[in-house]
Protein backbone atom coordinates (compact mmCIF):
# COMPACT_ATOMS: atom_id res chain seq x y z
CA UNK A 1 0.00 0.00 0.00
CA UNK A 2 1.09 3.57 -0.67
CA UNK A 3 2.46 5.34 2.42
CA UNK A 4 1.65 9.08 3.09
CA UNK A 5 3.56 11.23 5.63
CA UNK A 6 1.26 13.34 7.42
CA UNK A 7 2.74 16.79 9.29
CA UNK A 8 0.45 17.03 11.88
CA UNK A 9 0.52 20.25 14.23
CA UNK A 10 -0.75 19.10 18.35
CA UNK A 11 -2.82 22.05 17.80
CA UNK A 12 -4.89 20.73 14.63
CA UNK A 13 -8.69 19.99 14.26
CA UNK A 14 -7.87 17.96 11.35
CA UNK A 15 -6.20 14.95 12.41
CA UNK A 16 -9.28 12.89 12.83
CA UNK A 17 -10.47 13.93 9.33
CA UNK A 18 -7.21 12.88 7.45
CA UNK A 19 -6.90 10.15 9.30
CA UNK A 20 -10.27 8.99 8.27
CA UNK A 21 -9.48 10.05 4.32
CA UNK A 22 -6.34 7.71 4.70
CA UNK A 23 -8.36 4.38 6.45
CA UNK A 24 -10.88 5.41 3.38
CA UNK A 25 -7.59 5.17 0.84
CA UNK A 26 -6.34 2.23 2.38
CA UNK A 27 -3.22 3.81 3.02
CA UNK A 28 -0.10 2.91 5.07
CA UNK A 29 0.91 6.38 7.22
CA UNK A 30 3.26 7.92 9.07
CA UNK A 31 2.39 10.72 11.26
CA UNK A 32 5.05 13.56 11.94
CA UNK A 33 4.59 15.73 15.15
CA UNK A 34 6.58 17.88 17.45
CA UNK A 35 7.52 15.29 20.11
CA UNK A 36 3.66 14.74 20.92
CA UNK A 37 2.02 11.43 20.70
CA UNK A 38 0.61 10.65 17.13
CA UNK A 39 -3.41 10.94 17.34
CA UNK A 40 -5.01 7.46 17.74
CA UNK A 41 -7.82 6.81 15.17
CA UNK A 42 -9.32 3.92 13.65
CA UNK A 43 -6.36 2.09 12.48
CA UNK A 44 -2.61 2.05 13.71
CA UNK A 45 -0.41 4.97 12.62
CA UNK A 46 3.17 4.87 13.07
CA UNK A 47 4.79 8.11 14.51
CA UNK A 48 7.74 9.93 14.12
CA UNK A 49 9.15 13.18 16.19
CA UNK A 50 10.39 15.91 14.05
CA UNK A 51 11.48 19.82 15.07
CA UNK A 52 8.66 21.90 11.99
CA UNK A 53 11.18 24.89 13.19
CA UNK A 54 13.91 23.27 11.31
CA UNK A 55 12.77 21.92 7.95
CA UNK A 56 16.41 21.28 6.46
CA UNK A 57 16.70 19.13 10.01
CA UNK A 58 13.02 17.11 9.64
CA UNK A 59 14.44 16.38 5.73
CA UNK A 60 17.01 14.89 6.80
CA UNK A 61 15.77 12.87 9.35
CA UNK A 62 13.04 11.31 7.09
CA UNK A 63 15.51 10.71 4.47
CA UNK A 64 16.91 7.94 7.00
CA UNK A 65 13.94 6.70 7.55
CA UNK A 66 12.75 6.27 4.27
CA UNK A 67 15.82 4.19 3.20
CA UNK A 68 13.66 1.38 5.09
CA UNK A 69 10.34 2.59 4.44
CA UNK A 70 9.64 4.03 1.14
CA UNK A 71 7.12 7.27 1.65
CA UNK A 72 5.12 7.94 -1.32
CA UNK A 73 3.70 11.69 -0.66
CA UNK A 74 3.63 14.11 2.30
CA UNK A 75 1.51 16.50 3.35
CA UNK A 76 1.16 19.42 6.02
CA UNK A 77 -1.97 20.78 7.31
CA UNK A 78 -1.23 24.44 8.14
CA UNK A 79 1.25 27.47 6.84
CA UNK A 80 4.42 25.94 9.34
CA UNK A 81 4.17 22.40 8.50
CA UNK A 82 3.80 23.34 4.53
CA UNK A 83 7.12 24.71 4.43
CA UNK A 84 8.22 21.53 6.36
CA UNK A 85 6.36 19.34 3.56
CA UNK A 86 8.25 21.22 0.58
CA UNK A 87 11.55 20.51 2.26
CA UNK A 88 11.03 16.68 2.80
CA UNK A 89 9.08 16.44 -0.40
CA UNK A 90 12.08 18.16 -2.35
CA UNK A 91 14.49 15.76 -0.42
CA UNK A 92 12.43 12.52 -1.34
CA UNK A 93 12.52 14.13 -5.15
CA UNK A 94 8.27 13.64 -4.68
CA UNK A 95 5.97 16.41 -6.41
CA UNK A 96 6.69 19.82 -4.19
CA UNK A 97 6.21 23.06 -4.25
CA UNK A 98 9.50 24.41 -3.46
CA UNK A 99 10.52 25.39 0.34
CA UNK A 100 10.99 29.39 -1.40
CA UNK A 101 7.20 29.32 -2.77
CA UNK A 102 6.04 27.93 0.13
CA UNK A 103 8.08 30.15 2.72
CA UNK A 104 6.99 32.86 0.80
CA UNK A 105 3.29 32.42 1.04
CA UNK A 106 3.69 32.20 4.94
CA UNK A 107 5.46 36.01 5.13
CA UNK A 108 3.26 38.37 4.26
CA UNK A 109 5.65 41.13 3.41
CA UNK A 110 7.29 38.83 1.89
CA UNK A 111 4.29 37.43 -0.70
CA UNK A 112 2.79 40.86 -1.41
CA UNK A 113 6.35 42.01 -2.45
CA UNK A 114 5.93 39.30 -5.08
CA UNK A 115 2.42 40.27 -6.05
CA UNK A 116 3.54 43.40 -6.30
CA UNK A 117 6.39 42.82 -8.76
CA UNK A 118 4.26 40.35 -11.19
CA UNK A 119 1.55 43.18 -11.32
CA UNK A 120 -1.12 41.40 -8.86
CA UNK A 121 -3.02 43.90 -6.92
CA UNK A 122 -2.22 44.36 -3.54
CA UNK A 123 -2.72 47.20 -1.10
CA UNK A 124 0.07 49.50 -0.56
CA UNK A 125 2.13 48.43 1.62
CA UNK A 126 4.99 48.83 3.54
CA UNK A 127 7.84 47.06 6.46
CA UNK A 128 8.37 48.56 9.77
CA UNK A 129 10.51 47.40 12.39
CA UNK A 130 8.70 47.50 16.03
CA UNK A 131 11.70 48.84 17.25
CA UNK A 132 10.89 52.10 15.20
CA UNK A 133 8.92 54.92 16.99
CA UNK A 134 4.88 54.91 16.10
CA UNK A 135 4.20 58.33 15.87
CA UNK A 136 6.98 58.60 13.46
CA UNK A 137 5.90 56.13 10.82
CA UNK A 138 2.18 57.81 11.42
CA UNK A 139 3.03 60.56 10.05
CA UNK A 140 4.04 58.45 7.10
CA UNK A 141 1.28 56.33 6.04
CA UNK A 142 -2.36 57.04 4.59
CA UNK A 143 -5.32 56.43 6.54
CA UNK A 144 -7.63 54.03 7.20
CA UNK A 145 -4.79 51.61 7.46
CA UNK A 146 -4.45 48.04 8.79
CA UNK A 147 -1.22 46.99 10.70
CA UNK A 148 -0.50 42.86 10.59
CA UNK A 149 1.98 40.87 11.99
CA UNK A 150 4.30 39.15 9.73
CA UNK A 151 3.31 35.70 10.44
CA UNK A 152 0.00 34.96 12.15
CA UNK A 153 -3.15 34.03 10.99
CA UNK A 154 -6.82 33.80 11.79
CA UNK A 155 -6.35 37.66 11.96
CA UNK A 156 -4.66 37.15 15.13
CA UNK A 157 -3.22 40.71 15.56
CA UNK A 158 -4.57 42.57 12.70
CA UNK A 159 -6.08 45.50 13.75
CA UNK A 160 -7.49 48.83 11.59
CA UNK A 161 -6.72 52.26 12.43
CA UNK A 162 -7.91 55.82 11.02
CA UNK A 163 -5.89 58.33 12.75
CA UNK A 164 -2.61 58.40 13.99
CA UNK A 165 -3.81 58.25 17.81
CA UNK A 166 -5.90 54.51 16.93
CA UNK A 167 -2.28 53.87 15.10
CA UNK A 168 -0.18 54.24 17.87
CA UNK A 169 -2.24 51.98 19.87
CA UNK A 170 -2.83 49.36 17.57
CA UNK A 171 1.15 49.54 17.00
CA UNK A 172 2.16 48.99 20.81
CA UNK A 173 -1.08 46.24 20.94
CA UNK A 174 0.18 44.19 18.45
CA UNK A 175 4.10 44.50 19.81
CA UNK A 176 2.87 43.11 23.10
CA UNK A 177 1.16 40.13 21.30
CA UNK A 178 4.09 39.23 19.78
CA UNK A 179 5.97 38.90 22.75
CA UNK A 180 3.88 37.44 24.65
CA UNK A 181 2.85 34.43 22.10
CA UNK A 182 6.68 34.37 21.46
CA UNK A 183 7.05 35.40 18.13
CA UNK A 184 10.70 35.97 16.83
CA UNK A 185 10.11 38.51 13.91
CA UNK A 186 10.22 42.13 15.55
CA UNK A 187 8.53 43.80 12.17
CA UNK A 188 4.94 44.20 11.63
CA UNK A 189 2.90 45.46 7.95
CA UNK A 190 1.41 48.42 7.50
CA UNK A 191 -0.90 48.56 4.66
CA UNK A 192 -3.89 50.35 2.89
CA UNK A 193 -7.67 48.99 4.28
CA UNK A 194 -9.48 47.40 0.82
CA UNK A 195 -12.90 48.53 1.38
CA UNK A 196 -15.45 45.98 -0.40
CA UNK A 197 -16.82 42.17 0.03
CA UNK A 198 -14.07 38.96 1.07
CA UNK A 199 -14.34 35.97 -0.48
CA UNK A 200 -12.55 32.64 0.46
CA UNK A 201 -10.74 31.02 -2.73
CA UNK A 202 -10.12 27.01 -1.97
CA UNK A 203 -8.13 25.47 -4.72
CA UNK A 204 -5.60 22.54 -5.81
CA UNK A 205 -2.55 23.30 -7.79
CA UNK A 206 -1.36 20.57 -10.77
CA UNK A 207 2.13 21.61 -12.08
CA UNK A 208 1.31 24.88 -11.72
CA UNK A 209 -2.30 25.03 -13.27
CA UNK A 210 -5.15 26.09 -10.32
CA UNK A 211 -7.93 24.45 -9.99
CA UNK A 212 -11.07 26.42 -8.32
CA UNK A 213 -12.91 23.60 -5.96
CA UNK A 214 -14.90 26.07 -3.97
CA UNK A 215 -15.49 29.82 -3.62
CA UNK A 216 -17.19 31.12 0.11
CA UNK A 217 -19.34 34.58 0.34
CA UNK A 218 -18.23 36.05 3.55
CA UNK A 219 -21.39 37.93 4.30
CA UNK A 220 -20.44 39.25 7.75
CA UNK A 221 -18.40 42.93 6.79
CA UNK A 222 -15.18 42.97 7.33
CA UNK A 223 -14.35 46.45 7.89
CA UNK A 224 -12.35 46.42 11.51
CA UNK A 225 -11.45 47.78 13.86
CA UNK A 226 -10.82 43.89 14.32
CA UNK A 227 -11.59 41.21 11.63
CA UNK A 228 -12.89 38.71 13.12
CA UNK A 229 -14.40 36.27 10.23
CA UNK A 230 -17.70 34.04 11.40
CA UNK A 231 -19.95 33.61 8.36
CA UNK A 232 -18.76 31.20 5.21
CA UNK A 233 -21.18 30.56 2.50
CA UNK A 234 -20.51 28.50 -0.86
CA UNK A 235 -21.46 28.70 -3.69
CA UNK A 236 -20.74 32.43 -3.73
CA UNK A 237 -23.45 34.44 -4.84
CA UNK A 238 -21.60 37.21 -7.02
CA UNK A 239 -21.73 37.92 -10.61
CA UNK A 240 -20.36 34.79 -13.03
CA UNK A 241 -18.05 37.21 -14.30
CA UNK A 242 -16.63 38.55 -11.09
CA UNK A 243 -15.89 34.93 -9.83
CA UNK A 244 -13.81 34.53 -12.90
CA UNK A 245 -12.37 37.70 -12.32
CA UNK A 246 -11.58 36.09 -8.45
CA UNK A 247 -10.22 32.45 -9.67
CA UNK A 248 -7.73 34.41 -12.38
CA UNK A 249 -6.34 36.88 -9.91
CA UNK A 250 -5.62 33.77 -7.32
CA UNK A 251 -3.74 32.07 -10.37
CA UNK A 252 -1.51 34.68 -10.98
CA UNK A 253 -0.84 35.25 -7.38
CA UNK A 254 -0.13 31.51 -7.16
CA UNK A 255 2.17 31.93 -10.45
CA UNK A 256 3.88 34.50 -8.65
CA UNK A 257 4.75 33.29 -5.48
CA UNK A 258 6.19 30.13 -7.59
CA UNK A 259 3.43 27.95 -6.36
CA UNK A 260 2.81 24.32 -8.31
CA UNK A 261 1.29 21.83 -6.67
CA UNK A 262 -1.09 21.15 -3.89
CA UNK A 263 -3.72 22.78 -1.62
CA UNK A 264 -4.05 26.70 -1.72
CA UNK A 265 -6.30 28.98 0.34
CA UNK A 266 -6.39 32.43 -1.18
CA UNK A 267 -8.02 35.43 0.90
CA UNK A 268 -9.59 38.58 -1.87
CA UNK A 269 -11.27 41.15 -1.65
CA UNK A 270 -13.55 42.97 -4.86
CA UNK A 271 -15.11 46.53 -4.89
CA UNK A 272 -15.56 48.79 -7.78
CA UNK A 273 -11.66 48.83 -9.06
CA UNK A 274 -11.44 44.92 -9.69
CA UNK A 275 -9.63 42.28 -6.78
CA UNK A 276 -7.46 42.28 -4.27
CA UNK A 277 -5.27 40.06 -3.03
CA UNK A 278 -5.39 39.75 0.80
CA UNK A 279 -3.19 36.53 1.22
CA UNK A 280 -2.44 33.18 -0.43
CA UNK A 281 -1.29 30.20 1.93
CA UNK A 282 0.32 27.31 0.04
CA UNK A 283 -2.38 25.10 2.67
CA UNK A 284 -5.80 24.21 2.51
CA UNK A 285 -8.97 25.91 4.37
CA UNK A 286 -8.05 25.94 8.59
CA UNK A 287 -10.46 24.70 11.08
CA UNK A 288 -13.16 22.36 10.61
CA UNK A 289 -14.39 24.46 7.77
CA UNK A 290 -12.99 21.73 5.09
CA UNK A 291 -16.33 19.45 6.34
CA UNK A 292 -18.14 22.01 4.43
CA UNK A 293 -17.05 20.34 1.06
CA UNK A 294 -18.16 17.36 -0.38
CA UNK A 295 -16.75 16.22 -4.07
CA UNK A 296 -18.07 13.61 -6.43
CA UNK A 297 -19.46 10.66 -4.48
CA UNK A 298 -18.94 11.82 -0.81
CA UNK A 299 -15.07 12.28 -0.73
CA UNK A 300 -13.76 14.87 1.01
CA UNK A 301 -11.14 18.03 0.90
CA UNK A 302 -8.69 15.62 2.80
CA UNK A 303 -8.76 12.46 0.59
CA UNK A 304 -8.78 14.99 -2.26
CA UNK A 305 -5.73 16.12 -1.23
CA UNK A 306 -4.17 12.73 -0.36
CA UNK A 307 -5.30 11.28 -3.82
CA UNK A 308 -3.79 14.14 -5.39
CA UNK A 309 -0.54 14.06 -3.20
CA UNK A 310 -0.62 10.50 -4.08
CA UNK A 311 -1.10 10.97 -8.02
CA UNK A 312 -4.19 8.92 -7.56
CA UNK A 313 -7.21 8.86 -9.14
CA UNK A 314 -9.62 11.93 -9.23
CA UNK A 315 -13.33 11.06 -9.57
CA UNK A 316 -14.28 14.40 -9.39
CA UNK A 317 -13.17 17.76 -8.20
CA UNK A 318 -16.90 19.06 -8.35
CA UNK A 319 -17.85 20.09 -5.28
CA UNK A 320 -21.75 19.00 -4.29
CA UNK A 321 -24.35 21.10 -5.92
CA UNK A 322 -26.00 21.36 -2.61
CA UNK A 323 -25.00 25.01 -0.77
CA UNK A 324 -22.94 24.57 2.45
CA UNK A 325 -21.52 27.03 5.32
CA UNK A 326 -19.69 26.87 8.34
CA UNK A 327 -19.61 29.48 11.32
CA UNK A 328 -17.16 30.14 13.37
CA UNK A 329 -18.08 31.16 16.82
CA UNK A 330 -17.09 33.96 17.85
CA UNK A 331 -15.50 34.64 21.22
CA UNK A 332 -17.81 37.66 22.52
CA UNK A 333 -16.16 38.81 25.59
CA UNK A 334 -12.99 37.84 27.60
CA UNK A 335 -12.82 35.23 30.85
CA UNK A 336 -13.14 31.22 31.48
CA UNK A 337 -15.78 29.30 30.44
CA UNK A 338 -18.32 27.64 32.27
CA UNK A 339 -20.29 26.20 30.10
CA UNK A 340 -22.29 26.28 26.41
CA UNK A 341 -26.22 26.13 27.00
CA UNK A 342 -28.42 25.56 24.10
CA UNK A 343 -26.77 23.14 21.81
CA UNK A 344 -29.90 20.68 21.27
CA UNK A 345 -31.75 23.83 20.41
CA UNK A 346 -29.23 24.93 17.86
CA UNK A 347 -28.90 21.23 16.45
CA UNK A 348 -32.47 21.26 16.02
CA UNK A 349 -31.85 24.51 13.51
CA UNK A 350 -33.14 22.94 9.89
CA UNK A 351 -29.90 22.58 8.13
CA UNK A 352 -27.84 22.52 10.96
CA UNK A 353 -25.51 18.86 10.59
CA UNK A 354 -22.67 19.74 12.92
CA UNK A 355 -21.85 21.89 16.32
CA UNK A 356 -18.50 21.55 17.60
CA UNK A 357 -17.77 23.36 20.83
CA UNK A 358 -13.94 23.23 20.61
CA UNK A 359 -13.31 24.85 23.73
CA UNK A 360 -13.49 23.30 26.86
CA UNK A 361 -14.94 24.37 30.17
CA UNK A 362 -12.21 25.89 32.48
CA UNK A 363 -10.18 27.24 29.39
CA UNK A 364 -9.39 30.90 29.27
CA UNK A 365 -11.21 32.56 26.03
CA UNK A 366 -9.38 35.67 24.61
CA UNK A 367 -10.86 37.73 21.90
CA UNK A 368 -9.45 39.17 18.56
CA UNK A 369 -7.15 40.61 17.63
CA UNK A 370 -4.98 38.83 21.11
CA UNK A 371 -7.14 35.60 20.42
CA UNK A 372 -5.59 32.57 18.47
CA UNK A 373 -8.75 30.30 17.98
CA UNK A 374 -12.85 30.24 18.23
CA UNK A 375 -15.22 28.78 20.37
CA UNK A 376 -16.15 26.14 17.59
CA UNK A 377 -18.03 25.47 14.59
CA UNK A 378 -21.57 25.39 13.02
CA UNK A 379 -22.04 23.54 9.92
CA UNK A 380 -25.18 23.54 7.35
CA UNK A 381 -26.43 22.53 4.30
CA UNK A 382 -29.33 23.95 2.96
CA UNK A 383 -31.10 24.33 -0.93
CA UNK A 384 -30.07 27.99 -1.12
CA UNK A 385 -26.60 30.22 -0.22
CA UNK A 386 -29.65 32.13 1.85
CA UNK A 387 -31.06 29.22 3.99
CA UNK A 388 -27.56 27.90 4.49
CA UNK A 389 -26.94 31.80 5.71
CA UNK A 390 -29.75 32.10 7.97
CA UNK A 391 -29.77 28.39 9.17
CA UNK A 392 -26.51 29.14 10.87
CA UNK A 393 -27.51 32.97 11.89
CA UNK A 394 -30.55 30.89 14.42
CA UNK A 395 -28.44 28.21 15.62
CA UNK A 396 -25.61 30.69 16.64
CA UNK A 397 -29.05 32.95 18.44
CA UNK A 398 -30.12 29.94 20.23
CA UNK A 399 -26.52 29.02 21.66
CA UNK A 400 -25.45 30.60 25.07
CA UNK A 401 -21.95 31.53 26.14
CA UNK A 402 -21.65 31.40 29.96
CA UNK A 403 -18.16 33.03 30.71
CA UNK A 404 -17.09 34.48 33.97
CA UNK A 405 -14.11 36.87 34.98
CA UNK A 406 -10.58 35.66 35.55
CA UNK A 407 -9.55 35.66 38.41
CA UNK A 408 -7.41 38.27 38.16
CA UNK A 409 -10.45 40.09 36.55
CA UNK A 410 -8.28 40.96 33.80
CA UNK A 411 -9.38 43.05 30.75
CA UNK A 412 -9.18 41.70 27.34
CA UNK A 413 -5.79 43.94 26.48
CA UNK A 414 -4.14 42.05 29.51
CA UNK A 415 -5.75 38.32 29.20
CA UNK A 416 -2.69 36.03 27.58
CA UNK A 417 -3.41 34.31 25.10
CA UNK A 418 -2.69 30.33 25.30
CA UNK A 419 -0.53 29.48 21.96
CA UNK A 420 -3.13 27.08 20.14
CA UNK A 421 -3.80 28.73 17.03
CA UNK A 422 -5.08 27.35 13.66
CA UNK A 423 -5.28 29.27 10.31
CA UNK A 424 -8.73 29.66 8.36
Amino acid sequence: MPRVLLLLPATTYRAESFLEAARRLHLDVTVASEGVAPPTGPFPTEGLTLDFKDPEGSARTVVAVARHQPIDAVVGVDDTTAVVAAAISAALGLPHNSVAATAAARDKHQMRELLREHGVPVPRFVRFSLQEDPAAIAASVAFPCVLKPLALSSSCGVIRADNAAEFGDAFRRVATLLTRLGVASRHLLVEDFVPGAEVALEGLLTRGELRVLALFDKPDPLNGPFFEETIYVTPSRLPAGVQAEIASCASRAARALGLQEGPVHGELRVNERGVWVIEVAARSIGGRCARTLRFGADMSLEELILRHALRMDLPSLERERRPAGVMMLPIPRAGILSRVRGQTEALNVPGIEELAITAQPGEELVPLPEGTRYLGFLIARADSAEQVEASLREAHRRLEFEIRATPTGGADKEARPRIRAFSV
